[in-house]
C-alpha cells in the first residue's frame, strides 16, 4: 500500500525500529530464550523470500489501479468512504479502523478455516516468540494477505496517507507485539487498552487451543474485547508457558526448508 516515492524512509524507520526492539530484548527480556541463531537464519529467509511478493502487489496496484485511476491522489473519488462526503481526515481515520478490522478478521479466519491455517501454522510453529517471530510467514499467506487487505483498501477508497499510515503501523507493532520484552505491568495495563502488548499477544502462541485461538490482534486491541476473543494473561503464567504447536515439538520448526514445506504436509 505504500507509494513509490515512501519506501526508503518506511524502510529506515523499520530498520530502526528492529534494532531498537533487539536492545531492549537484550536488555529487558520476559522469558528465558532458545538459541536465536538458527530460528533467526529461517526467519530471514522469509524476509528475502516475502519481500519481493509484498513489494510486487503494491506496485501492481498503485501502477494498474491509482496511477490509472487516480494519478497517486491524495483523496480519490472511488469506494465507500468518498461517498459519505466526510472530511478526509476523518474518512483517514476509519479507514484505518476498518482496515485493522479486516486484518482482525482474516486473522481469525486463518485459525478457522482448514486451507487457511495450514498456511498460518507456519507462523505458529516457531517454538520461541521474539521480535523476529513476526516475520516468519509463509509466501502464500503473505501474497493472500497482501490481495485482501488491498482489496478492501480499493472498496473503501481509502486515502493514500491512510493507507501509508496503516502499512507503517502493520509493520512496526507486529514486531513490538511478538518481543520478548519485559514491560513493567503498570505500562502493559495501561497500553493494552489501545494496543496490542507483548504479553496480550503472548498467549495467543500458546500451545493450548483455548489460548492460541484468542488475542487475534496485531494493532488496536479493541476489536478481542468488543467480539469476545480477549484472554488477558495464559493460564500457567507467561514464565513457563508453552508456544508452539504441540504437533511440532521439535527443532524442525528452526529450519527454513521445513518451515516452507509445512502448509503442504
Amino acid at each position: 500500500m505504500i507509494a513509490s516515492s515512501q519506501p526508503l524512509l518506511i524502510s529506515a524507520l523499520l530498520i530502526g525500529v528492529a534494532l531498537a526492539l533487539l536492545l531492549a530484548e537484550a536488555l529487558w527480556p520476559r522469558r528465558r530464550r532458545l538459541p536465536v541463531a538458527p530460528r533467526w537464519r529461517t526467519h530471514l529467509g522469509f524476509v528475502l523470500v516475502n519481500m519481493p511478493i509484498e513489494r510486487g502487489v503494491q506496485a501492481l496496484v498503485f501502477i494498474g489501479v491509482f496511477g490509472a485511476v487516480t494519478g497517486y491522489a491524495q483523496q480519490p473519488d472511488f469506494g465507500l468512504l468518498p461517498l459519505t462526503g466526510w472530511p478526509g481526515w476523518l474518512q483517514g481515520v476509519l479507514a484505518i479502523l476498518l482496515l485493522d478490522l479486516a486484518v482482525w478478521t482474516q486473522h481469525w479466519a486463518t485459525h478457522r478455516l482448514p486451507l487457511l491455517w495450514r498456511l498460518h501454522r507456519v507462523h505458529h510453529a516457531d517454538r520461541d516468540l521474539d521480535m523476529s517471530t513476526a516475520l516468519r510467514f509463509h509466501p502464500l499467506e503473505i501474497g493472500l494477505s497482501m490481495l485482501f487487505k488491498l482489496g478492501v483498501a480499493l472498496a473503501l477508497g481509502a486515502p493514500l496517507w491512510a493507507l501509508i499510515v496503516f502499512e507503517v503501523l502493520l509493520a512496526v507493532l507486529p514486531m513490538f507485539n511478538h518481543a520478548n520484552l519485559a514491560l513493567p505491568l503498570w505500562l502493559d495495563s495501561v497500553l493494552r487498552w489501545v494496543i496490542v502488548t507483548p504479553d496480550m499477544h503472548r498467549v495467543h502462541h500458546s500451545t493450548r487451543r483455548v489460548e492460541h485461538d484468542s488475542n487475534y490482534g496485531f494493532c488496536l486491541s479493541i476489536w478481542d474485547r468488543l467480539l469476545g476473543t480477549y484472554r488477558p494473561r495464559p493460564s500457567g503464567g507467561h514464565e513457563t508457558m508453552a508456544i508452539g504447536l504441540t504437533d511440532y515439538p521439535g527443532r524442525e520448526s528452526s529450519r527454513f526448508g521445513w518451515s516452507m514445506g509445512l502448509p503442504f504436509r
